[in-house]
């Protein structure tokens, strides 16, 4: 299934996709129908196989949120694809994996602004498969992860990289409101029973930033999770990212930055794009 958080008559709804229209599903939100498991999973797969033809909203015409627009615990997964190792001279291949922390604040949807701070932050996108945890999980094998997923979406890891690295600050470049973009929608893990091969890409303002695959993982995914677990305990609706490939903007020679006016569009095998605006919020830097 495909499932949307959107706006209708003026009330946030659920949905799943049928023939490109929402058929709305009775859960309050998109944590709910995760938290109610398989049981959950299969009344929406009834409520959409029974709904009457030319019923819902076109998912074209419809105000989309992202699909889950306060998740849990948002874990970014960093230097997890072999091309983005290679373009990054300080890089090297890691033990282990490593990653950083992401807030619900930062969550925005579809089309909507992402709100940039001035050019001498230095703003750069990536192009991220995240993973939708569905079932708790604490020191979970590797064996027993892909089974405790729920879907996937796409992401895009905005960053500031001046806040990033000019004193090592990477949880607060990584955390200004509206730098972690999701949707448009959750494609639960039965549609998409090998992750690993999926391609993605980025465009800006129509031009291909980052065009890859994740054959190029370094870990994959059940290793990724399965260490992570060994330190915390996830829960239904925690999002957990995957790296990014080469081609961002901070590497480039010249480097390219996102300003005002721009357009980012991400792409994911079989879930679908992702697109939001970049607009101007001012440029006073606070020292």
């Amino acid at each position: 299934m495909r499932l949307y958080t959107y706006v209708s008559k003026g009330r946030v709804r659920l949905g799943a996709e049928r023939d490109g229209r929402l058929i709305e599903l009775p859960f309050p939100d998109m944590r709910a129908l995760i938290c109610a498991g398989r049981a959950g999973l299969a009344k929406a797969r009834s409520i959409l196989r029974m709904a009457p033809q030319r019923v819902g909203v076109p998912v074209s015409r419809a105000r989309l949120l992202g699909p889950l627009p306060a998740p849990g615990k948002i874990l970014c997964s960093g230097l997890n694809y072999r091309s983005h190792i290679d373009e990054n001279p300080d890089a090297k291949f890691l033990s282990d994996p490593r990653f950083f922390g992401k807030f619900n604040n930062c969550v925005i949807g579809p089309g909507e602004p992402i709100r940039h701070p001035g050019p001498e932050y230095k703003v750069d996108y990536e192009v991220e498969l995240a993973v939708v945890v569905g079932r708790r999980m604490f020191r979970a094998s590797e064996d027993v992860v892909m089974g405790r997923i729920f879907g996937y979406t796409i992401f895009n890891d905005v960053s500031s990289r001046w806040i990033q690295f000019k004193d090592a600050n990477e949880m607060m470049g990584k955390n200004f409101d509206t730098f972690a973009p999701m949707g448009p929608c959750i494609v639960t893990a039965d549609e998409i029973p090998d992750p690993s091969v999926l391609g993605l890409r980025l465009k800006l303002n129509g031009q291909v930033m980052q065009d890859g695959t994740n054959r190029d993982w370094c870990f994959p995914l059940p290793r990724l999770i399965s260490w992570l677990s060994s330190a915390m305990t996830f829960d239904p609706g925690d999002i957990v990212t995957t790296g990014t490939p080469a081609g961002i903007g901070y590497f480039r020679s010249p480097q390219v930055f996102l300003k005002p006016g721009d357009t980012c569009s991400l792409e994911i095998d079989q879930i679908g794009r992702l697109e939001n605006p970049v607009v101007a919020i001012g440029s006073t830097r606070h020292r």
